[in-house]
C-alpha cells in the first residue's frame, strides 16, 4: 500500500470514530433505554476508553505506516513493531467502537486490549529513542492498557 493509500486510511479511520463519539455525545433516548449500563461522569460509560482508544488508533496508524517505510529500506528489525501495531490497532478499532456503542461486551475487549496494549508498547519501546513515532504508539498504548485495566477492576 502506498504512504498515500495509508494516510487515507488512517483518516477514514480516526474520522469514523470521531463522528460516533460525536453522535454517542448527541444522541439521546427514554431513561430507561440505558438502565442496565454503567455510566460515567457525564453519562457515558466508557468515554475515557473510547478516547484513549482512539488516541492508540492515531499513534498506531503514524507508528505502522513509518515502519513501513523502514522495512521497504531493508530495516527489517522493524517488523516485530509493525506486528504489533498491527495487531493492536485491530483491536483497538473494535474497542473503541464497542465503547462507543455502550456495547456490554466492552469489557471483555478492554481485558484483551490490556494485554495486546502491552504487547504492543514492549514492541514500540525498543525503537523510541529512535523514532519518535515508536515512542508516542508505545506512551498512547500505555495509556489504553491502564484505562483498559481499570474497567477491569
Amino acid at each position: 500500500m502506498e504512504r498515500r493509500d495509508m494516510l487515507k486510511t488512517v483518516a477514514g479511520t480516526v474520522a469514523g470514530v470521531l463522528a460516533a463519539q460525536a453522535m454517542a455525545a448527541e444522541s439521546t433516548g427514554t431513561p430507561d433505554a440505558h438502565h442496565h449500563h454503567q455510566h460515567g461522569a457525564m453519562g457515558q460509560p466508557y468515554t475515557a476508553l473510547s478516547t484513549t482508544a482512539g488516541h492508540c488508533l492515531q499513534a498506531g496508524e503514524t507508528c505502522l505506516s513509518h515502519c513501513l517505510v523502514l522495512l521497504g529500506q531493508g530495516e527489517t528489525h522493524m517488523a516485530p513493531c509493525a506486528q504489533a501495531v498491527r495487531e493492536m490497532l485491530a483491536v483497538c478499532d473494535a474497542l473503541a467502537r464497542l465503547a462507543l456503542q455502550q456495547s456490554s461486551f466492552t469489557p471483555a475487549q478492554a481485558k484483551v486490549a490490556a494485554e495486546v496494549c502491552a504487547h504492543c508498547q514492549k514492541a514500540c519501546q525498543e525503537h523510541a529513542d529512535q523514532h519518535e513515532e515508536c515512542q508516542a504508539c508505545a506512551i498512547a498504548c500505555a495509556a489504553c492498557e491502564k484505562e483498559c485495566r481499570a474497567l477491569a477492576a
